[in-house]
């Protein structure tokens, strides 16, 4: 039997360092004789390219310019209303998943610039390096919202298109329980029993050990589930439109008698409507169901390739096998270039990896061309717009309060021109201005109480122009702004009499 006391270059002896601090477990080690070997740290610089984690890197750099345009969505559906952004807490929490996967947990470490290793052989994990726990936490709570949230915008579709369910508060609570729940739940149970490290590239990932069970095996349930209940409402639609298709041409047809068939229209009628409602709900939630699409497609993708990497690089006797090749090549004195070859079958290549990382990174440019909408720039110039125009534009005291006019009248310096007359506001609108300000309102109308209060309520919006919270929604800047200029040329005013 021969007997080893050191390890060959570049191998280090296990014994040589202490058996606690950092991710024990994360080492690469192999015992030799009697002799425990180990790769030094990090593994991924011995198995990929000298430029791996800087190559990793470039996703967070990605992530830097992608941020902003997430923060424009969230800082949109926030201050503008939602007339502009059409904004649904299902897709607001989806971008705030997208944010904490795809963002935070990639630009933490360009800022921190972490050190991998705890010692030359052992990597660092989330119980020794801040933002270690930080990057992976977020990664993978990100990880978990993208999905949960898929999951529900699969089901609240489903349920729009097939069973006709209008959702209501109960849904939406119910969401945000589901959705903020059992991700946090799943974290937590990860965190506790399998925690994060360096694995490759300076964002921490999921340990080997319980990996599948606690997080992969979770995640992967919930995209098939959403998957499949995703088919059928498409297969649900696709039947929708091709029995509309052949009904509206059954019921061209005549019956043998030459009279129509009243069984035919009704279900032309039933049919043609059904497939109004799910075309509707189609251009209503096409960004949602796409998004969707993408999002289970790359979680499906990164789980294959973590998967594959845990399973080929776990210690164990078959993987050894594989790797014997490769660790005599680098024992006997061989470079790591010349033995890269020899590795192959050691987890995915490197072009796999890095467009995994890549992907990763570009979810939030989807979400932003998918969720972000022309109206919303509108919405933005439109609000510049008036908030300039308000800092700039004169306003009378006079035009805030409500008193009554009858002792005003319009002066004029000029001989020649009559003064026009003064209007309270709850007097009918004459019969010559009606024209002038584009306003149809009976005088008959106008002498009842409840006419009375229209027409006073329609000056008052009118007069308050758009600093009224209804002004947009009822007048919307069209018919009713040669009121607006009337009344702030003082030629008709609000009364006291009515509030």
């Amino acid at each position: 039997m021969t007997t080893f006391t050191s390890c060959p270059d570049p191998f280090l002896m296990e014994s040589q360092f202490p058996e606690v601090g950092g991710f024990v477990k994360g080492r690469y080690c192999e015992t030799v004789g009697n002799v425990s070997c180990c790769l030094p740290c990090p593994l991924a610089d011995w198995r990929y390219a000298d430029n791996i984690s800087k190559r990793v890197d470039t996703a967070g750099w990605i992530s830097v310019a992608i941020l902003p345009l997430c923060i424009f969505l969230l800082v949109s559906y926030a201050v503008l209303p939602a007339k502009w952004t059409h904004r649904h807490y299902l897709s607001i929490c989806f971008t705030l998943g997208i944010c904490c996967m795809q963002k935070i947990a990639f630009i933490i470490p360009l800022g921190t610039k972490p050190e991998q290793c705890y010692n030359a052989i052992t990597p660092k994990d989330m119980h020794d390096d801040l933002s270690c726990a930080f990057s992976g936490s977020l990664l993978l709570f990100g990880g978990w919202m993208a999905v949960i949230w898929s999951f529900i915008r699969t089901i609240g579709f489903h349920l729009q298109v097939c069973w006709e369910v209008v959702l209501g508060p109960k849904f939406m609570w119910g969401s945000l329980l589901c959705g903020f729940g059992i991700p946090a739940i799943g974290l937590t149970v990860m965190l506790v029993l399998t925690g994060v490290s360096y694995r490759f590239g300076n964002i921490c990932h999921i340990n080997i050990d319980n990996g599948i069970n606690d997080y992969w095996a979770p995640i992967m349930a919930f995209t098939a589930a959403a998957l499949v209940i995703q088919a059928a409402t498409i297969a649900y639609c696709m039947h929708i439109y091709l029995r509309s298709l052949f009904d509206t041409s059954a019921s061209s047809e005549n019956n043998s008698s030459g009279l129509y068939s009243y069984a035919a229209s009704v279900r032309t009628v039933s049919a043609r409507q059904a497939y109004r409602r799910v075309r509707r709900v189609l251009q209503l939630q096409w960004r949602g169901v796409t998004l969707v699409l993408v999002m289970l497609g790359n979680v499906i993708f990164f789980a294959v390739v973590f998967i594959k990497l845990d399973r080929q690089i776990q210690p164990n006797a078959t993987n050894l096998k594989k790797a014997t090749p490769w660790l005599i090549c680098l024992g006997t004195g061989g470079s790591k270039e010349k033995c890269k070859t020899l590795a192959k079958d050691l987890g995915p290549n490197e072009a796999t990896l890095l467009a995994m990382v890549y992907l990763l990174a570009l979810v939030g440019f989807w979400n932003f061309i998918l969720f972000a909408r022309p109206s919303m720039f509108a919405g933005w110039v439109d609000l510049w717009k008036r908030t300039v125009g308000r800092g700039n534009q004169y306003i009378s005291a006079d035009d805030e309060r409500y008193i009554d006019s009858k002792g005003f009248e319009m002066l004029t310096n000029h001989p020649g021109k009559t003064s026009e007359p003064s209007y309270p506001c709850d007097h009918p609108v004459p019969v010559a201005w009606r024209a002038e300000w584009g306003v149809q309102v009976q005088r008959k109308t106008a002498r009842s109480t409840l006419g009375r209060k229209r027409v006073m309520f329609l000056h008052h919006l009118v007069s308050q122009g758009p600093e009224h919270r209804h002004y947009h929604k009822l007048v919307g800047g069209t018919r009713l702004q040669p009121l607006h200029q009337a009344m702030r040329d003082n030629r008709c005013r609000p009364s006291s009499k009515v509030a």
